[in-house]
């Protein structure tokens, strides 16, 4: 059975933000671009880089940080261990030196300003999010390669055409009518289908230690955005907001760490209010952090990386009894219907706008949530339904170019919509429902084909057109 094998830790990848498809993705093809040079005669064979960038990349690229992932991928740093402290002094050095040490090995002239093209105006066939890299040899000779970065952190080199793995998983799946059926078949949830396809990669203790890495790499970057104030770089003038909400709603609580913090919110009570302005604060934390070129996890991109944190954090929070066994769960959950979306549609904001970010985020942790919470499998898949379902149409229009207006806003509203979407699949018997997770797929997949290119993430359309550059959302 033909499939494309898809690991959880495809869909929660650790990086930086500010966007998995124009910081991430680039900086892993300039990686890439390095090991090929690498295995075609060495580095210290290359004389000249230079970096084109088409499209999407090219028109939204600085707001994003394309340009500084390029260089730093180049220069050998590694975005998992990359010391983001560090980031905005190591791209004025490359600046101010006109150059860096080609993938840690061999000193490289290379003058940013000169050497990374933003060609406005061309784009390629394949993906918008596309890139070339150039290099000249000490011989004369010349090596190019392109790049397609397609969302997620995802990357395809030309020529390599639509990945399919050679991983035989137990439990192939395209689709949600697959998974359904293995669930069926085996009387298994979600996770447990997803942890046995996982076995296929390491073992089940690996898996679960990677995935609470990535949950403690989303409790860092919400704890820490609920504690930075000032104004986010760019240019907007944007200023954080949720460590002044975060304050408010402690009303002087004290705490020192993540477990005191989350003991502190638990004093608050469960109001509903209190609990939305919580869940709210959650995801503006994660997406200033994303903003700010600091450590997030895509999930299943950047630009959507607080609504799964927000919402598992209002799991965790205001749940009693919530283990680290339930919270993998959560994850292996939503991972999997992320990557459905990722193979029946696309998960790049440059390919179907903002539905395919947002919407897939909110979708993944509806599903995680209504299982959670004891909802049947097909709850979970209805309940993802309900949450794209009204994402379905959403543009990508970034002012600026920065992941800042109004995507850290929406990551409040996706996380919104996913509670709101678990608690009435939850309330609702999957039998009567209208409209399949599978349709909603396709549905999505053809109003991102309708959607014209100018709300695709090149802040040509929409908000980025309407909006004065000098104001500011505060």
């Amino acid at each position: 059975m033909a499939h494309e094998a898809i690991s959880v830790f495809d869909m929660f990848k650790i990086g930086i933000g500010p966007s998995s498809s124009h910081t991430l993705g680039p900086w892993r093809a300039a990686q890439r671009f390095v090991q090929s040079l690498r295995a075609q005669g060495g580095l210290s064979n290359v004389r000249d880089i230079k970096v084109l960038l088409y499209g999407s990349l090219a028109k939204t690229g600085k707001g994003h940080g394309t340009d500084v992932a390029v260089q730093l991928g180049l220069a050998g740093e590694d975005p998992v261990t990359f010391a983001v402290e560090n980031l905005d002094a190591r791209i004025r050095d490359i600046a101010s030196m006109c150059s860096f040490v080609l993938g840690g090995e061999h000193e490289l002239s290379f003058d940013p300003r000169e050497d990374i093209s933003f060609l406005l105006s061309e784009s390629l066939p394949f993906h918008p999010n596309a890139l070339t890299f150039l290099a000249t040899l000490a011989t004369g000779e010349s090596i190019a390669e392109t790049y397609y970065s397609i969302g997620g952190g995802f990357v395809v080199r030309e020529g390599e055409g639509a990945l399919k793995s050679t991983v035989d998983l137990p439990f192939p799946i395209n689709n949600a009518e697959e998974l359904l059926h293995w669930c069926i078949k085996t009387g298994l949830p979600i996770h447990d289908v997803v942890m046995e396809n996982e076995g296929a990669w390491r073992s089940d203790a690996e898996t679960r230690e990677g995935v609470l890495k990535i949950w403690r790499v989303m409790k860092e970057c919400t704890f820490r955005g609920c504690q930075r104030t000032g104004t986010l770089p760019g240019g907007l003038d944007v200023k954080r907001r949720a460590a002044d909400l975060a304050k408010r709603l402690l009303q002087g609580q004290s705490f020192t760490d993540h477990d005191s913090w989350v003991a502190a919110i638990r004093t608050g009570g469960s109001q509903f209010q209190y609990i939305l302005d919580w869940v709210s604060c959650f995801a503006l934390a994660v997406n200033e952090e994303n903003a700010s070129f600091s450590r997030v996890v895509t999930a299943p991109t950047n630009g959507a990386a607080g609504v799964i944190p927000a919402v598992l954090h209002y799991y965790s929070v205001f749940y009693p009894g919530v283990t680290d066994e339930k919270i993998v769960n959560f994850l292996l959950t939503a991972s999997e219907i992320g990557s459905i979306f990722k193979k029946g549609a696309t998960i790049s904001a440059a390919m179907g706008g903002c539905q395919a970010e947002i919407g897939v985020s909110s979708a993944m942790a509806a599903a995680a949530l209504t299982e959670a919470l004891g909802g049947s499998q097909r709850q979970a898949m209805m309940a993802a339904e309900i949450a794209m379902e009204h994402h379905l149409g959403m543009t990508c229009d970034p002012i600026a170019g920065l992941v800042q207006v109004p995507c850290i806003e929406r990551n409040t509203m996706g996380a919104i919509k996913a509670i709101t979407a678990s608690q009435l699949a939850l309330q609702s018997a999957p039998d009567y429902a209208k409209v399949s997770l599978d349709a909603v797929v396709d549905t999505m997949w053809a109003t991102a084909q309708d959607m014209n290119s100018k709300y695709k993430e090149t802040a040509e359309g929409g908000l980025a057109v309407n909006i004065p550059l000098s104001l500011s959302e505060c």
